[in-house]
């Protein structure tokens, strides 16, 4: 068995394999350097810096950027970015769905893609609960397909209660005095 054929051991190397990538190093070298002379014949300086992926203008951490662009990249580091969609739909509540519906009713709460609306009546309640499904659609048009998953709807919470014929205001009459 030659030198060659023979399994290598304890990082044995072949000459023939050394003086290829010596050769190939060197021819690469060459090249390179022809290409640069080529660039500057023509007047085009190689470059300096390495490339990088352009999102935009590149900006020092001290350079004055947009409010608009520096409150996204806030949003987006933190997390926030769902949390400030939502607030947002809740700001914006009767173009969302409608003068008539935002007279009364108005978003409470979002947690878990549940959206809370409370109603200022039982018949207003009862016709967000036949609406929900529009409702859910037209929000997650708003937040992102996915976003709101279901919609609860809470009536009057503390309406006063009404008067009428069964209720009997003031004291209870002679009773009160005996024992």
């Amino acid at each position: 068995m030659s030198a060659d054929q023979r399994p290598r051991e304890n990082g044995e190397r072949s000459e023939r394999g050394e003086n290829a990538t010596a050769r190939g190093v060197a021819l690469a070298r060459e090249k390179l350097a022809q290409a640069k002379a080529d660039a500057a014949k023509r007047g085009q300086l190689p470059r300096r810096e390495p490339r990088r992926k352009a999102k935009g203008p590149r900006r020092e951490s001290g350079d004055p950027q947009l409010f608009g662009r520096a409150i996204a990249e806030l949003l987006a580091d933190r997390g926030w970015e769902r949390n400030a969609a939502v607030g947002g739909v809740f700001g914006r509540w009767p173009e969302i769905v409608g003068p008539d519906l935002a007279a009364h009713t108005k978003p409470e709460s979002f947690d878990d893609g549940e959206v809370v609306i409370v109603a200022d009546s039982t018949a207003w309640a009862t016709q967000v609960r036949l609406l929900a499904r529009t409702l859910v659609r037209r929000l997650n048009e708003e937040l992102g397909d996915g976003t709101v998953t279901r919609v609860k709807v809470k009536g009057p919470q503390n309406a006063p209660r009404p008067s009428g014929g069964l209720r009997v205001t003031g004291s209870r009459g002679p009773r009160d005095t005996y024992g």
